[in-house]
């Protein structure tokens, strides 16, 4: 196993799906770099290619190309025993729908413990893990209750009991509090910092939820099956001006550390310089399919470019010579062939004649 380097490492990942004759690009050349220990989220807008990252990343899916390592492991490059063996000792997966982990007629323990029997884990060390794994998601006290008898969070952190089973050094959420209350999404977020603090287990979770962007360390955004942008949460100590009260003497200022978090937004740049610019910053300048961009002082300037059309003239363009060409037919090879070797006869008859 590898001990140094990032965690996950993707270079220009691309993963194409076929269907019937058409291709369709989930991932175009995506690049990421997940530190180890840590704990990120991953948003972006439906078929923008969360779904086939996390997929390539578990090893449930192959990427088409690039690179996907994890774990100091090239997943493009495993055989499908190694792929198999990847997954049941390097990975975790926590789904949003809590069944996908249990079993409906085993209690807490024996669903968490289960995995650990498969694997051959000897029984005291067995035992041993299993409680572990249940007083950090805080259920111990409900080890020898049916699924039945708990709620739906307390049956989310039972599934990511069992998702730690086999000791993994990745963690992959999908939507994990997509199907439960505020309080409840809080509870199980409180369960992840923890596990990933005590364990510095690696966590990447899939989300649409908002209120978890503010407890994770990183968030990417993924659009068109590229990353799009960074938002990175920072901690750091504010001096709080507390007032404290005495009967002997006057009031005294009293400084105590806090935590306070601090957030900043990144645009990813690629290497090849392009970045993706948030829409509704476009759409505030009047930016369409075209941009002026000047080198100033203090960084780059990007303006609606001067002097073209916009891009609704330039489709009404498309569009008008495409109607003056009117609808193409589909190309018939033999046709091709018959009209090259016509031509060519033509011409070997006319240089006969001129002869």
């Amino acid at each position: 196993m590898a001990s140094n380097g990032p965690m996950i490492l993707c270079d220009s990942l691309v993963k194409i799906y076929k269907v019937q004759d058409l291709e369709v690009f989930a991932l175009q050349g995506l690049d990421l770099v997940i530190e180890r220990g840590e704990f990120m989220a991953l948003v972006g807008p439906s078929g923008s290619g969360k779904s086939s990252l996390m997929n390539i990343l578990g090893g449930l899916d192959r990427p088409s190309a690039g690179k996907a390592i994890v774990d100091g492991q090239d997943l493009l490059k495993l055989s499908n025993f190694a792929l198999t063996r990847y997954r049941r000792q390097k990975v975790g997966f926590v789904w949003q729908q809590p069944s996908r982990n249990l079993i409906p007629y085993l209690s807490v323990e024996e669903n968490v413990e289960l995995p650990m029997i498969v694997a051959g884990m000897p029984y005291n060390e067995r035992k041993a893990w299993t409680k572990e794994l249940l007083e950090a998601v805080n259920l111990w006290d409900r080890r020898h209750h049916s699924l039945a008898q708990l709620s739906g969070g307390e049956q989310q952190r039972t599934a990511i009991g069992v998702s730690l089973a086999n000791k993994p050094v990745l963690l992959l959420a999908d939507e994990p509090t997509g199907e439960v209350d505020t309080s409840t999404a809080q509870v199980i977020m409180d369960t992840l910092r923890l596990l990933n603090e005590q364990y510095g287990l690696t966590i990447l979770l899939v989300t649409h939820d908002i209120r978890v962007s503010d407890q994770v360390d990183r968030v990417v955004t993924i659009r068109d099956g590229r990353t799009s942008s960074e938002r990175v949460r920072r901690l750091r100590d504010q001096e709080v001006a507390q007032d404290t009260d005495t009967d002997d003497q006057d009031a005294e200022a009293q400084e105590t550390p806090a935590a306070v978090a601090d957030y900043h937004e990144y645009v990813v740049v690629d290497y090849a310089g392009r970045l993706q610019i948030p829409r509704e910053y476009l759409e505030a300048m009047g930016i369409s399919d075209r941009a002026q961009v000047d080198l100033a002082d203090d960084g780059i300037i990007v303006r609606p470019a001067q002097g073209v059309v916009d891009a609704s003239a330039q489709a009404a363009r498309v569009s008008e010579v495409a109607e003056s060409w009117g609808p193409q037919q589909q190309s018939k090879d033999w046709r091709l062939r018959l009209a090259d070797a016509s031509r060519g006869l033509r011409g070997l008859l006319r240089q006969k004649k001129e002869e």
